[in-house]
């Protein structure tokens, strides 16, 4: 395993999902108490995982027919309109 990938992935993620909405939907789960914690925390951690999963078949699809270099163009341009649009909304 190529451990500076794996960090790099784990703290990237890490801290895109702290405060998303992803977490604050699963706070409120939580916060009820008549539900097992732990059936709360596999489900999250499912979720996210089945995520990923897609996320990373998604790439690698893509990869075999758009080179890498234009890929990152494609997802940094994503970023910026996103940020974009967020900003005219607010």
């Amino acid at each position: 395993m190529e451990l500076k990938v794996f960090f790099t992935v784990f703290m990237a993620v890490f801290i895109a999902e702290l405060g998303d909405k992803t977490q604050l939907a699963t706070m409120l789960f939580a916060a009820d108490g008549e539900v097992s914690k732990w059936t709360i925390f596999w489900g999250a951690s499912a979720a996210l995982v089945v995520a990923s999963a897609i996320g990373v078949l998604a790439g690698t699809l893509m990869s075999e027919f758009i080179n890498e270099k234009y890929l990152n163009y494609i997802a940094g341009t994503g970023f910026i309109l996103i940020g974009a649009f967020t900003l005219v909304r607010a």
